[in-house]
């Protein structure tokens, strides 16, 4: 059975009949395929649908749960030939324990102010995006980024998103993550911060503000989008114990890393 066909499947079980019956036919589409940015010599193909109307924020949150993953308008999952690579994953919020340095990293960052505000593109914003790309992404797609793409990037949505931001003491933006606001969880779209404060760790910070407002919201589930064995840009996933991942008979625990 296809990837494809398991998100079908988990999209028809998530929903009552007189609930499917309410709503528009879904309809998913194949992507070309094309080089994987992730692992060399690979070629990554999607399947794609379209997030519109009134259910596009029920929709969002059964695709999620089949291990989809939105952006912009669409949501997407992994259907590449010969591959499995791309492993969905999510933190149990309530059976999480943070590690000692993810303790030392909450205290490093106890002078900040973080607030999740409306999903609206700034020039603030946006110049702290680009000097992020700058500094770690310069030649990536995302570095030729114009305003009006970032903009695109945070305002087209039809589901619950907020950008969280985090200021230090006088009011200076230093992170931002694009999330969204599920029905069980939150999910991070994008993370960016600025480039010269390595020691606050602004990545393990957004996650760990993420589970906390996860637990205080009565949210069971952090979504932290795919995990890839053989990509190094990944691995920190897996320092967020325990940590579920999607398999064919559903969500389980993932087997720490030894």
């Amino acid at each position: 059975m296809t990837r494809e066909n398991d998100a079908s499947i988990a999209l028809t079980s998530a929903s009552s009949d007189s609930e499917r019956r309410a709503r528009p036919l879904t309809f998913f589409f194949g992507t070309r395929e094309q080089p994987c940015p992730y692992l060399p010599d690979r070629l990554e193909s999607k399947v794609v649908t379209d997030l519109s109307g009134s259910h596009a924020q029920q929709l969002h949150d059964e695709l999620t749960l089949a291990g989809f993953r939105r952006s912009h308008n669409l949501v997407y999952r992994p259907a590449c030939k010969g591959c499995s690579a791309c492993v969905p994953v999510r933190i149990p919020v309530e059976q999480f324990e943070a590690s000692r340095s993810q303790r030392r990293n909450l205290r490093i960052n106890s002078d900040l102010h973080v607030e999740a505000v409306t999903a609206q593109a700034t020039l603030e914003h946006y110049g702290l995006f680009d000097r992020y790309q700058q500094a770690r992404h310069q030649g990536g797609g995302m570095s030729t980024m114009s305003f009006d793409d970032y903009r695109a990037m945070v305002e087209e949505t039809p589901v619950e998103t907020r950008l969280v931001e985090v200021r230090d003491t006088v009011g200076e933006l230093l992170a931002v993550s694009l999330s969204d606001w599920l029905g069980d969880g939150l999910s991070g779209i994008y993370k960016y911060f600025t480039p010269d404060q390595g020691h606050r760790s602004f990545g393990t910070f957004l996650i760990l503000w993420h589970i906390q407002e996860a637990r205080r919201a009565g949210l069971p589930y952090v979504y932290l989008g795919y995990w890839i064995a053989d990509c190094s840009k990944m691995s920190y996933k897996t320092r967020f114990q325990p940590l579920e991942e999607l398999t064919d008979d559903g969500w389980a625990l993932m087997a720490p890393e030894t």
